[in-house]
Formats: structure tokens, C-alpha cells, sequence
């Protein structure tokens, strides 16, 4: 469980996150909404330490990591896993190499049970067949199965996700969803995803957050969210025609 109290975060006077207050729950999946520069970026940057908060609370488990000393940082990230916007492979490893990066510099095992962890994930992922292959070599779904591999090859308990879909298909964005999804539950970890997708949000929003104007406005599962009275929730969620189509469709039907 990821706690956050009373975050407060400027930047040259301006006030860009406001006395936050929300609590990320393990095994479930939570969701950052937003639009474009409401401060969930920086929220997200202030929870895996990139940033520190000019004052409020971010625990991990009970355990403060504002208060952390970089030895104390570092030992804490060894326990997050991360997948980042762009995938963020290295072109010049295989992809079995880019998923044994962090056990190579983390952990002290052997190469071969190095090597036989890393091939684990891939098999989690349904990649093996990739493992010999370049960044350049693959799609970008694959792309994104090998950096959830390479996330989840530490074992972390916190696994952090930013934009996971960007820049995929439909269909594609909708396996990673359910992927996230299933290893979350599988391996019972806290995972906080940064999206603007209203499609990951209605598939696998069990806890979501609402950020408007650096202020948590609301927050709910996905079941709310079309029922909910917020306006400026309303405002950001049927922007899009289906969304408006599938909250139409509710209300006809509790009608009928």
C-alpha cells in the first residue's frame, strides 16, 4: 500500500499540487486520471521520488520516503518496478539482455539464475520468441510486453506505469490493460498507472483518481464513474462520444 498525505508541490511560486490526499491500494490497480497538466505527472514524480514534495507525507508500507536518506531511496527502488511511456529499451541489448538489466545490477545471483529469472518474465508475458531480438526487430505491443518483463524482473511490490498505452492500438492497449491487470492480482503488488485512456480507465479502474488543477477531486472505481455527479469529472470522462453513449445507454436502461 502506497500512502499519500497532505502533498504539497510548487514550482517558482506556482502551485501545481495541492494538499493531495489518497491512499494506493495492493493487489489493485490504480489509476491516475487527468487532463494534460492537472499534475498527475508530477504527483507520479513525487511518489517514486524523482521529485520531493515541499511538505506532506508519501509512505510506503509505513515507511516515509521523504524522510529516506539516498542509501534508504535506493534501497526502496529496488523494490519498484517500472514501465515508462516510451517502453525505454536499450536498442543495442536483445530483449532477453534489456529484461536482465535490472537483475544485473541488482541482484547478486548467478548469470544463469539471472538469465533463467529473466527468461521466466518473458514466458509470463508471452515472449519468448523475442528473446534474441532488437527493440527495432519488434512492435510496439511487443515492445511493451518486454519493458513490463523487465518491470516485474525484480519482484517488485510497487509497479509503476506511465501512459502504458501510448502510442498503441486499440486492441493492443486492451492486452497490456488486462496483462497489467493479471500480474497485479498474481503478484499482489501496488500498481499506480498515469493514463489519460478512458479505455483502461472502464477495463481495469478498480481505484481511481481525479486530478484537476494539481486538487484530488474525486476518486471512485470504474462501476462510478459514469454515475458520478462531479461535473468536472463528467467534463473530462464524456468528452468522448462512446463515453457519453455508454452513460445514455445506463440511464435507458434503469429506465426501462
Amino acid at each position: 500500500m502506497v500512502e499519500v498525505k497532505h502533498i504539497i508541490k510548487s514550482f517558482d511560486g506556482r502551485l501545481v499540487l495541492n494538499d493531495i490526499n489518497t491512499v494506493f491500494e495492493t493487489g489493485k490497480t490504480n489509476l491516475i486520471i487527468g487532463r494534460s497538466g492537472s499534475g498527475k505527472t508530477v504527483l507520479l514524480k513525487n511518489i517514486i521520488g524523482l521529485l520531493r514534495p515541499d511538505s506532506g507525507l508519501i509512505l510506503y508500507d509505513g515507511r516515509d520516503l521523504t524522510a529516506m536518506k539516498r542509501g534508504e531511496l535506493n534501497l526502496l527502488r529496488r523494490e519498484m518496478g517500472m514501465l515508462f511511456q516510451g517502453s525505454a529499451l536499450f536498442d543495442s541489448m536483445t530483449v532477453l539482455e534489456n529484461v536482465m538489466f535490472p537483475l544485473n545490477m541488482f541482484s547478486k545471483d548467478t548469470y544463469k539464475a539471472r538469465e533463467s529469472r529473466a527468461m521466466f518474465c518473458l514466458e509470463r508475458v508471452n515472449l519468448l520468441e523475442a528473446e534474441r531480438l532488437y527493440p527495432s526487430e519488434i512492435s510496439g505491443g511487443m515492445m511493451k510486453r518486454a519493458a513490463i518483463a523487465r518491470a516485474i524482473a525484480l519482484n517488485p511490490k510497487y509497479l509503476f506505469c506511465d501512459e502504458p498505452n501510448s502510442g498503441l492500438d486499440p486492441k493492443t492497449a486492451l492486452l497490456i490493460d488486462d496483462l497489467i491487470r493479471d500480474i497485479t492480482v498474481e503478484y499482489n503488488m501496488t500498481t499506480i498507472i498515469n493514463t489519460h485512456d478512458m479505455n483502461s480507465v472502464m477495463n481495469i479502474g478498480e481505484n481511481i483518481i481525479f486530478i484537476k488543477e494539481g486538487v484530488k477531486e474525486w476518486q471512485g472505481t470504474k462501476g462510478e464513474v459514469i454515475n458520478s455527479s462531479n461535473k468536472a469529472l463528467n467534463d473530462f470522462v464524456f468528452a468522448s462520444d462512446l463515453f457519453r453513449k455508454m452513460r445514455d445507454m445506463e440511464y435507458r436502461q434503469e429506465e426501462g
